[in-house]
């Protein structure tokens, strides 16, 4: 009985580690098929093909706008920060390491924003400054 206990524990470690991402997966599927239906119905409905694609547009949830560096460079930052403090008060050596880890990584983001901008203001900006020059 024991050897089937010790085997249970690694199987469904295994077992839930594909399941969740094929749950999301099909979660994903489900719902953008019911925004592609709703869709459908509204064009049949309306007559007018041309407006397919506008409705389309309407139902993309992706942002047009670049990835902010700086933000996310903030972001990881502070968790880093908050995973070297548990790993120093609670946990051990190990979290700390990688507290420190995520921040220098956030560092890094964080510089990268400021190296690189990408907006298309701060890209302005810069080739007027650099025109100045």
């Amino acid at each position: 009985m024991q050897y089937q206990t010790e085997l249970l524990i690694p199987i469904l470690a295994i077992l839930t580690g594909a399941a969740i991402p094929i749950s999301v997966f099909i979660w994903l599927y489900f719902d953008a098929k019911g925004k592609r239906e709703t869709v459908l119905e509204i064009v049949k409905h309306l007559g007018d093909d041309s407006k397919l694609d506008d409705l389309l547009n309407l139902f993309e949830e992706r942002k047009k706008e670049p990835i902010d560096y700086r933000r996310n460079g903030v972001i990881a930052i502070f968790v880093g920060i908050g995973l070297y403090l548990l790993g120093a008060i609670a946990i051990g050596a190990i979290l700390e390491g990688v507290g420190a880890l995520v921040s220098f990584i956030g560092v890094g983001s964080l510089l990268a924003g400021y190296l690189y901008p990408n907006t298309g203001r701060e890209l302005t900006n810069a080739v007027e400054e650099f025109e100045k020059k």
